[in-house]
């Protein structure tokens, strides 16, 4: 018997002069082509960034007020007073951000819903401008959100969908996005990402062209709150990229595990309770957070928070919520440091939301007494910072 050739080896079948398989191929391979150009959808997509870029121009910057401090200290205090946005709040900014992020990665589609994990403010915020582009909103939060923020989401035109256990809030969305096929937004992942931390108007560089004038423009510190953790990110990283010198601290409520995290650099960390502060505090490290990116962070007692909220009210005749007073407890005590060092300086903090959206809580003193919380201890160590100078 013969030896077959290798043609007869692969292609038993075939002919012994049968032409190899790549003879076969005749000219070059075709090219593969599928065009999902939507003329319609581009437009409505032009038409929804100007819509929201226009939103930018007419209110992207808020007021830097001066917390009243004795003039021989020779340090100013300031909050960012992010209130004055369309929405009330610091989520503003975000909520847009968000909006340009989602609209230009071609996520947020006409008629599709928007989905948000949210305690509150976010959600008020993210409604306004699913309005303002017109497609539905849906916010997944805890049910035991305050209830004017409830009425301003639906305001807005929103919809509440409530959980009683908050940690279930980002799986809920996810469902709730996949079941009506809209965007889940996850402001928890994308907050750190979608803002332009160099610039671009951002929140850090707003607050060093209004401080140009001032006899201290550069900041020795800068204290945020966390939520998402995209705002102490934006600023931090603005800081470094400007190459200043200025310090940032984050303040974090009693029931967040973000300061513990932090400490013990452990990104998994978690904790079975929600936070009393409404907007700031999480159950879980979340995404958005950058932990390098902080020289400090304190973790501040809600009745703490409660009392400086109270004397903000005192101090410049404005109700602010209780993630305001976080910021402006952990403000207090750096500059309780500074006069003890016989340090002059500038130290900034922000006024995330007015508090006539928690008058049922934070200005209630039934609420603080349903929940054990004594302001008075606080309040003292305030009141005697604000007179002699130092901390007690």
């Amino acid at each position: 018997m013969s030896t077959p050739r290798a043609t007869d080896r692969h292609h038993p079948s075939s002919p012994p002069d049968a032409p190899r398989a790549a003879e076969l191929v005749v000219g070059p391979l075709p090219t593969l082509d599928t065009d999902r150009s939507d003329p319609g959808y581009r437009d409505w997509l032009k038409e929804a960034v100007r819509r929201v870029q226009a939103d930018a121009n007419r209110s992207a910057d808020t007021h830097l007020l001066r917390f009243p401090l004795p003039e021989p200290w020779g340090i100013d205090l300031y909050l960012k007073d992010e209130s004055t946005h369309p929405t009330g709040s610091l989520k503003h900014r975000l909520a847009r951000s968000l909006f340009l992020y989602g609209l230009c990665n071609g996520w947020i589609r006409p008629g599709a819903p928007v989905i948000e994990a949210s305690s509150g403010s976010t959600a008020v915020s993210e409604a306004y401008f699913a309005k303002l582009i017109g497609v539905p909103f849906i916010a997944v939060m805890p049910r035991t959100t305050s209830a004017e923020k409830c009425r301003l989401i639906e305001f807005h035109g929103g919809r509440c969908h409530f959980v009683d256990d908050p940690r279930t809030m980002y799986e809920e969305s996810a469902a709730l996005a996949r079941k009506t096929g809209g965007h889940y937004m996850d402001q928890f992942t994308y907050a750190e990402r979608a803002t332009d931390w160099r610039g671009n108007n951002n929140i850090a560089e707003s607050i060093y062209r209004q401080l140009e004038r001032e006899r201290y423009p550069e900041p020795a510190w800068i204290v945020a709150t966390a939520g998402t953790g995209g705002t102490s990110a934006t600023i931090a990283r603005y800081v470094h990229y400007m190459q200043y010198d200025t310090r940032i601290c984050v303040a974090d409520p009693e029931n967040s595990c973000f300061y513990d995290g932090w400490r013990t650099d452990d990104p998994d960390l978690t904790t079975d309770r929600s936070s009393r502060i409404e907007g700031i505090g999480r159950p879980r490290m979340e995404p958005s957070f950058v932990p390098g990116a902080v020289d400090r962070m304190m973790k501040v007692p809600d009745a703490a928070s409660v009392a400086a909220v109270r004397a903000l009210e005192d101090a410049l005749g404005r109700k602010a919520g209780g993630s305001t007073g976080t910021g402006l407890w952990s403000a207090l005590k750096i500059v309780s440091e500074l006069v003890a060092e016989g340090r002059t300086g500038s130290v900034v903090t922000m006024l995330c939301d007015p508090g006539d959206r928690y008058l049922d809580k934070y200005y209630s003193d039934d609420w603080l007494a349903e929940q054990g919380l004594d302001v008075a201890p606080y309040r003292k160590a305030i009141d005697a910072l604000l007179t002699t100078g130092r901390w007690t």
